[in-house]
Formats: C-alpha cells, sequence, structure tokens
C-alpha cells in the first residue's frame, strides 16, 4: 500500500480512493465448451520432387486440403507441381498463432529452415 501511496503522490492525475482488489473471473461453462470444441489449425509443407518446389499453408481439414492440392484442384499454381508430399506440420490453437507461424515459414529464413532441417532429413 505504501508503494502506491508514493507512486500516486509522483503522479498528479491519479485521483480518489485506492483502486478496487483483483478478482477472480470465471469462465462459463459455455464458452469453454465452444473453445473446446473448435477445431485446431494445421500450418503445413508440401514438396514438389520433380521440380523441387515447396508450398506452405494452413488448413482446419488436412486431409481434405491435401487432396485438393494433388487431385481435386483443377486451376492455381499447385497443380502445375503435382505431385505433392507432405514434409511438415505444425497444429495450433488459434487461427492468429497459424498465421504468424505461416508468414515465418514463408520468409527467406523459413524456407531457408524448411531446405535444410525438414527436406535434407
Amino acid at each position: 500500500v505504501e508503494q502506491l501511496v508514493a507512486r500516486w503522490a509522483h503522479n498528479p492525475k491519479v485521483t480518489g480512493s485506492s483502486p478496487v482488489p483483483a478478482t477472480r473471473k470465471t469462465i462459463p461453462n459455455r464458452i469453454v465448451f465452444s473453445v473446446l470444441c473448435y477445431s485446431m489449425i494445421t500450418v503445413y509443407v508440401l514438396h514438389s520432387a520433380r521440380l523441387n518446389k515447396i508450398y506452405i499453408g494452413f488448413t482446419s481439414d488436412l486431409e481434405k486440403r491435401l487432396m485438393s492440392h494433388n487431385e481435386l484442384a483443377t486451376k492455381g499454381w499447385t497443380i502445375r507441381f503435382r505431385p505433392w508430399v507432405l514434409v511438415h506440420t505444425e497444429t495450433f490453437s488459434n487461427k492468429q498463432e497459424a498465421v504468424k507461424r505461416e508468414m515465418e515459414l514463408k520468409s527467406f529464413k523459413g524456407r531457408e529452415f524448411i531446405r535444410k532441417n525438414i527436406l535434407l532429413q
């Protein structure tokens, strides 16, 4: 309490009585349930040995996405380099983390990491 009083004395913007003590908030069961039911996001790396190309992406349904890259798609960049082989995956609990990791892997250092540490294993 003495530290707070000393800090308030040096800060003229602070007025009034002492702050309300922190309380522990409980999360309603319905929110916890919806978070647990939410699907995981997978960041994946594909390799085309035929032309030595790599593709980095993310999805919530990896099996369906791989089928799309190798069989179902009729247009786009990935159809030119078929067949694709899955060489690396990372799983995340939310999309923001997955997108951040995808961007890291798509950077020069990320692609260098993939070529040195994943493809040469």
